[in-house]
């Protein structure tokens, strides 16, 4: 049975209470003091794990204090300060690049639109989405591998476009939960929805989910 828009926005709720209830200290695990901060550590998060970035930058952010120290650095030691992180070179590339950009064209301070965001290299939605409602408190959704993957496994979404799917569960999900929702799903995925061993016996999320009697 196809289930409808008013249906779906119903489930949603139920699953949004119960996530709360779980993890009610779900929050971002990147470290940082800054919207800068926390676009370095966004970019450097690419293919990489939380816990490894926040080992490079407690060093990075000690070397590089501010935008401008960024924006005019040695790009090979750059790369070098942030090798671990995996895909260095690239992620130099755009961590020196948009802090060029925040220096000379927004005075030393990070955008807090998206359409300015997604305009500087290396800066995607999913990026934009992180810093606009961490640092800025604006309603966005985040869009990573485990949202993806969950909000496939709920029936939420049928793609696998970030972009597609950031749209789809802000018509679904209260503009309220968009910023929290990401990261309970982040800890549902690493606890409970585990990709390749999902722990389907064991999840409060199983009554709601249609994806249950597949597997």
């Amino acid at each position: 049975m196809r289930e409808s828009k008013s249906q779906k926005i119903e489930r949603a709720a139920k699953i949004v209470q119960i996530l709360f209830k779980e993890y009610p200290n779900s929050k971002c695990s990147l470290n940082y003091k800054s919207a800068h901060e926390l676009l370095v550590a966004t970019i450097l998060s690419a293919q990489c794990t939380d816990h490894r970035v926040n080992i490079v930058t407690k060093d990075l952010f000690l070397k590089y204090k501010k935008p401008a120290d960024f924006a005019y650095s040695n790009i090979s030691a750059l790369s070098r300060d942030i090798h671990s992180c995996g895909y260095y070179n690239q992620k130099a590339k755009s961590i020196q690049g948009s802090s060029l950009s925040i220096v000379e064209e927004y005075k030393g301070l990070v955008p807090n639109s998206m359409e300015e965001l997604i305009k500087l290299p290396g800066v995607g939605r999913k990026t934009a989405n992180c810093i606009l409602g961490e640092f800025y408190n604006q309603p966005s959704v985040v869009i990573d591998t485990h949202m993806i993957r969950i909000m496939n496994l709920l029936n939420f979404t049928k793609c696998n476009d970030p972009k597609k799917i950031e749209l789809e569960l802000m018509d679904i999900f209260d503009k309220k939960d968009w910023v929290k929702l990401t990261h309970m799903i982040i800890d549902h995925g690493r606890a409970v929805c585990i990709a390749r061993r999902p722990q389907c016996s064991e999840c409060t999320l199983s009554p709601l989910c249609p994806s249950v009697n597949n597997k």
